[in-house]
This record gives C-alpha cells, sequence and structure tokens, in this order.
C-alpha cells in the first residue's frame, strides 16, 4: 500500500472544507488562500486550487467580486456566500463527529 497515495487522497478530501474555513473568516484572493493553507500545514498548488474555486462558485457557495489593481490586471477576490456558510456549518458537524469516531477507534486499538 502506498502511504503517500492515502495521505494525498486524505487531504484532497478535505480541501473544499478547507478553502470555506479560509474563507469563512473574510474574503481573499487565491494567493492568500494558499498561503493560509500552507501556513497552517497543508501545501496546495494553484492548479488545484482554482478548479476547486470554479466548482464552489458554480454551486453557489462562493461568489467573487473583481478589483482593479496598480500592479497589473485586475484581481479576483473571493468570499463565502450565505449557501456556503451553511454548507460549512453542515461540515464542520460533520467533521466533528468524525474526528470523535477517529480518536475512538484511535484510542480503544492502543495495547
Amino acid at each position: 500500500m502506498n502511504i503517500e497515495n492515502s495521505k494525498a487522497q486524505m487531504r484532497k478530501g478535505l480541501l473544499e472544507f478547507c478553502i470555506l474555513l479560509v474563507l469563512h473568516r473574510g474574503e481573499a484572493y487565491p494567493s492568500d488562500i494558499i498561503a493560509s493553507l500552507k501556513n497552517s500545514g497543508l501545501d496546495m498548488p494553484e492548479g488545484t486550487l482554482y478548479p476547486l474555486l470554479t466548482r464552489l462558485k458554480n454551486e453557489e457557495l462562493l461568489t467573487y467580486r473583481w478589483e482593479e489593481s496598480t500592479m497589473g490586471p485586475p484581481r479576483k477576490y473571493f468570499s463565502i456566500t450565505e449557501k456556503g456558510q451553511e454548507f460549512l456549518r453542515v461540515l464542520n458537524a460533520s467533521w466533528s463527529e468524525i474526528q470523535t469516531a477517529v480518536s475512538t477507534l484511535s484510542q480503544s486499538s492502543k495495547p
């Protein structure tokens, strides 16, 4: 069994949740989202982030606005919608259940 593949699959399953958690704090530019994730120990390449942002926007969990930049092209800033906030509440509850279950299993499997 390839441990790196398993770890990657676990991270992949949590990325949408983590993006919503970052945007719950306020709107952000994609590079700011990547920096927040990296600062918390999750590395995500830009090539992975943009399709996720597009999917979350298409599902109406995120919205964005354009802002002119003096340093180049306009920037797209993302923020979480009310529908996204509700979705995040459900994910938080699910995450809590999963954490409890894994913790219980982990503790009961110790010698």
